[in-house]
Formats: C-alpha cells, structure tokens, sequence
C-alpha cells in the first residue's frame, strides 16, 4: 500500500495528519485476558448442583492459565480464546459429611465447541468414594459447559462495546464474527422480542423454531411444573425465583435465564418473554407452551420467536435438556421423545 500520491493509484491510502484510526476502521486489538479470568471466576465460583445424595459447589481456583483478546478488522470482530481452568469442588452429603475434589477444563478455546470440551471430574486423593462424584461428572460438567457458554457469549457481547465506532451517518458497523449483523430490515425475521438497547445501534438477526414432546402426567400438573416454585427448584436442581401470575417475573438457573410471563391460561398455555442472561441487553425471546390433553399423556409444544440466530443451536438444546428432560427425570414423566 502507498503513502499518498506514490504507487498504483488503484492502492492509495491518504495518510492523516492526525493519525488517526478512523472509527475503529482498521486493524485494532483489545486484550481481554484480565476481564476474562475475572469473568470465568465470577461465573464458575458458587456454580451448586443437588440432589437427593446431598450438594456439591465449586469453591476455590486453583489454575486460570490462557489468554483472551479480539481483533477489529474494518468492521469484522475476530475472537481469540484459549484458556486451562482448574477448580475445586466441596460435596456435603445428606448425612453431613464432606468430600473435596478437583474439577479441569484443559481445552476452553475458540478452536473447540462447547460440545467438545474436555471436562475432568475427580475426588482429590484419600477421598472415600461417593456418589456425590457422579453428581458432578453428570449435572456438575453440563452446569459447567452452560456456564462457560455464557462466557463467550459475554465476551462477544458486554466485552466489544466500542470496540466499532458510529460512522458518519450514526449507524455502528460492528459485527459479530459468527452472527454478522444485518441492517436491512427485511433480513431479519419478525418477533416480538425488544430490541438491543439504543446504545449498541444495532439489530440482531432473530429466527423462530419449535419443539413437541410428551409427558405422563395430565396438564394441570405439567403446567404448575413451571409455575410452582418448589418444582422449578427441583428440576433446574439450582436457586429460582417466580411470580406465577401476568407480568410476574421469574428468574432460573442460578440468574442464567430470566424473564416474564405475558399470558397464563391454567392448564393450556403459557406465553412468557424469556432470556438468557448472555444475551444483548433487554432482548427477549417469546416463548409458548401449549398443553394438550392426549388421555394418560400430556402433549407440549414450545415454540420460541425472536431467538438470536446465533443462539438457536444453544437454545433449542437448553429447552430439551434443561426443560424437557430434566423435568421427566425428575417427577417421573417419562414417555416418548420428539
């Protein structure tokens, strides 16, 4: 590339006499190291899990070796992560005792999705064996990889603030390397779902799917499942809070999802805003349960609009395992799955 009138006229670049970066435009870099070791230990430290044979917590951090950064290239974000966690986790039986053991993620990176982490569940040495240890390697590890999903998507969203500038015409370019940003409003599927806040100038690519599944139970016990507090605390296995009526609130998984409900007909259907708690700020999903009665069966549909088409993978997987199959393997409701 030439300085100004040198060279091939076709690769001229005039040169500011205020050196200036114009908007971000070209090859910029933040170091999200420090932000990211901060992040993962604010999100992984206190992460509970339980069950009937007691509870266990990841309580101290023992490595958070890596490094984290991301790169603006006119108006395209390109995310670096590569990280080696080690953790320690304390179990409490029913009975009272406690056992200690370590918990490693050798693998967190950019290169590797969230389905292929490594994640190794051990008791510490001299420990007795415990059934606790199996609590963890199921609920503990899919607790973990939720987690550190959230992570990157922290990283992607609160993090890259600023990182593209307004143009000129008050419009900002950024986009997300794995979810580009469409500004053409006829590219990007309708919802009822809020918009990001006016700060990022930006609207986000939505998209809309559906689920059935079914349950044996009767609709009226399917739909308080999702009412009733004491149920939400069973099968998210996690703290929750809920206000069962229209425009109550409601919050699960430890604050990893939360949202509010915009209609409830008792034992038929339920239409809430929803979120998780990784997405840009105030934007919601709307999300329908509907219950059939299908004699000894209980038929739910789910459908979501307004989901981020960058999400809809991570999504549609946290309702059929977080939702659906966490509630079957909790009350008993076990039956065919869609």
């Amino acid at each position: 590339m030439a300085k100004w009138g040198e060279g091939d006229p076709r690769w001229i670049v005039e040169e500011r006499a205020d050196a200036t970066n114009v908007n971000n435009w070209h090859w910029t870099e933040r170091d999200a190291t420090n932000w990211s070791s901060e992040k993962l230990k604010e999100l992984l430290m206190g992460l509970r899990v339980e069950s009937d044979d007691g509870m266990c917590e990841i309580t101290e951090f023992s490595k958070v070796e890596g490094e984290a950064s991301i790169n603006n290239r006119k108006g395209k974000l390109i995310f670096f992560y590569e990280w080696n966690l080690k953790a320690t986790w304390t179990g409490t039986s029913k009975s009272g005792i406690k056992y200690k053991g370590n918990i490693e993620v050798p693998n967190l990176s950019d290169e590797n999705d969230m389905d292929d982490l490594d994640i190794s569940v051990s008791l510490c040495k001299d420990e007795p064996e415990t059934t606790l240890l199996s609590l963890m390697r199921r609920e503990g590890a899919d607790k973990v990889r939720l987690t550190l999903a959230s992570y990157v998507d922290f990283l992607k969203t609160e993090f890259t603030q600023g990182m593209i500038l307004p143009t000129a015409n008050g419009v900002t370019k950024q986009q997300n390397a794995q979810a580009p940003v469409k500004s053409n409003k006829t590219q990007i599927s309708s919802s009822t779902a809020a918009a990001p806040p006016p700060s990022t100038g930006v609207k986000i690519p939505t998209c809309k799917f559906s689920l059935k599944d079914t349950f044996l139970t009767s609709p009226d016990e399917l739909y308080r499942v999702f009412l009733n507090q004491e149920m939400l605390q069973a099968f998210t296995r996690s703290s929750a809070v809920v206000e069962p009526e229209k425009g109550g609130k409601f919050r699960l998984l430890d604050g990893h999802v939360n949202g509010e409900f915009q209609e409830l007909v008792p034992d038929q259907k339920i239409v809430m805003k929803w979120r998780f708690n990784s997405w840009p700020c105030e934007h919601y999903a709307t999300v329908t349960l509907t219950f059939t009665d299908k004699g000894n069966e209980t038929e739910l549909k789910i459908e979501c609009r307004g989901v981020p088409e960058s999400e809809e993978e991570r999504t549609r997987d946290g309702w059929q395992r977080y939702y659906c199959h966490a509630i079957k393997q909790t009350f008993g409701y076990g039956a065919r799955l869609c």
